[in-house]
């Protein structure tokens, strides 16, 4: 209880800091024009594209860093009287698992966390682990649920079928909805926050949700009924070092891009399969039966929410804790899949063609990022013998060094934000200075899986959901 209390004192003086990201374009803006020759070569063309792509996610991204800064202080401002009284309203956690041994551990971990800080602001609490029929950890899960009345195992028939084919995480997903449905609490006073069996909550997750279903029951017309927060991966959490610090990227990108889509009223950008707070009214209006090929259901469901609730989410700040992947080859597998499935969204003609334009901008972002690599762009200037990768004109250098500047200003800030949730609370000394020298270390792990994930949507090889090993 003390560290939860010490946490939360912690976590509530956090604001994202716009110095990396100034210091870094300063920096970065007089190194290229110092580089940059008075003309191009034959790389000019394709690097005055390439370098510049981004500039849409970066700007997005400064977008959402002022608005998270407005968000934290108007809460401030509207909860300086103190904490909100438990809602009267209820909460369902749904936690669809694999149910496998490797990733009992971290299950146990998150469902303590919910029934340690949740029930306090939700006295109305219930926590549905729903599992497939069959699965190798039923007898420990079982076990975990028998320990407290407000945790039941909810088991998906091994015979179910939707009505479109659906399969992995989404069909245990929509069976839970359409099991609440069946039981009536398909309503406006339901909420449901998805967790990935992984993923645990902390005082300051009870209280932001609180703070946010409270706003909403005095909001009228203009009410919310989807909401996110931030992703962090405490390093106590990490099995391997340099996935851990690749992750930095995640917490940033809610912070930046995700908190201006999602926080701007209308999730565009997608949302993520945990912290994921959703009205069950709402939820039952869109489902999760999107098919056999469905690889990213969180995604395919915020299209399909944006279109039919424009302007109704919003972002909170509340953290969900989770864990990075135990190693190199799941961290390619856990991109590869998501590459995999956002490349099928783009070309899903079911779903709004505005929103399919801008998922396609941000793959084609995700899969030219090899090429966008320094050290590849230098083995390509070797190639062809023309080491002058000056662009067509000096009018983007601005611009290349502000995506520059924002990429590096992710990893210093979401390495800040994890460090933050982490057992001591602070920054080894080496961290910062590691997660930017590995900058273009992680440009390759991030854009090669996901190229590699485009390459077999392409190919319309067979659709794998790959759960990865689950670090407790």
């Amino acid at each position: 209880m003390e560290r939860s209390e010490e946490l939360h004192r912690r976590l509530a003086r956090w604001r994202p800091t716009y110095l990396p990201l100034i210091l870094s374009f300063v920096v970065v803006v007089l190194g290229d024009l110092w580089l940059t020759g008075s003309y191009s070569g034959r790389l000019g063309w394709p690097l005055t594209v390439v370098w510049t792509w981004p500039l849409f996610t970066t700007l997005t991204g400064i977008v959402g860093i002022r608005r998270t800064r407005r968000a934290l202080r108007e809460s401030h401002e509207r909860w300086s009287d103190g904490a909100p009284v438990p809602s009267g309203e209820q909460l369902i956690v749904a936690v669809p698992t694999v149910g496998r041994h490797d990733t009992y551990p971290a299950l146990e971990r998150s469902v303590r966390s919910y029934l340690s800080h949740l029930p306090d602001r939700f006295p109305r609490l219930r926590v549905d682990v729903v599992v497939d029929e069959g699965c190798e950890a039923a007898g420990p899960i079982a076990d975990l649920a028998a320990g407290s009345d407000k945790v039941r195992v909810v088991t998906v028939p091994d015979g179910y079928r939707t009505p479109n084919g659906t399969r992995f995480k989404a069909r245990a997903t929509h069976y839970l909805a359409e099991q609440r449905s069946r039981e009536g609490e398909a309503r406006d006073d339901v909420w449901v926050l998805h967790m990935d069996d992984d993923t645990g909550v902390g005082p300051d997750t009870a209280l932001a949700i609180a703070r946010f279903v409270a706003e909403q029951a005095q909001a009228g017309p203009e009410r919310k009924h989807l909401a996110q927060g931030i992703l962090t991966y405490p390093r106590e959490y990490a099995a391997n070092r340099l996935t851990w610090l690749a992750d930095s990227a995640r917490p940033a990108e809610d912070v930046g891009r995700f908190s201006a889509w999602t926080g701007g009223g209308t999730p565009r950008a997608g949302v993520h399969g945990e912290l994921l707070l959703v009205r069950a009214s709402i939820e039952a209006s869109i489902g999760w039966d999107f098919g056999p090929r469905s690889l990213v259901e969180d995604a395919q469901f915020a299209l399909l929410f944006s279109a039919r609730y424009e302007g109704r989410s919003a972002w909170f700040a509340g953290r969900c804790y989770g864990a990075s992947p135990a190693s190199m080859r799941d961290f390619f597998k856990q991109r590869e899949r998501w590459s995999w499935g956002l490349a099928g969204l783009v070309f899903n003609r079911s779903l709004q063609l505005r929103n399919r334009l801008l998922l396609g901008y941000s793959v084609i972002s995700w899969v030219i990022g090899p090429f966008q690599n320094v050290a590849v762009v230098m083995l390509l200037a070797f190639l062809v013998a023309d080491r002058n990768t000056s662009p067509v004109t000096n009018i983007v250098i601005p611009l290349w060094a502000l995506n520059m500047a924002y990429v590096i200003w992710m990893y210093w800030e979401g390495l800040r934000v994890n460090a933050a949730v982490s057992e001591n609370g602070r920054r080894r000394w080496w961290e910062p200075f590691a997660v930017i020298a590995l900058i273009p270390v992680f440009g390759l792990m991030e854009g090669l899986s996901g190229l590699r994930g485009f390459v077999k949507f392409a190919r319309r090889s067979e659709n794998k959901f790959q759960v990865i090993a689950k670090p407790s």
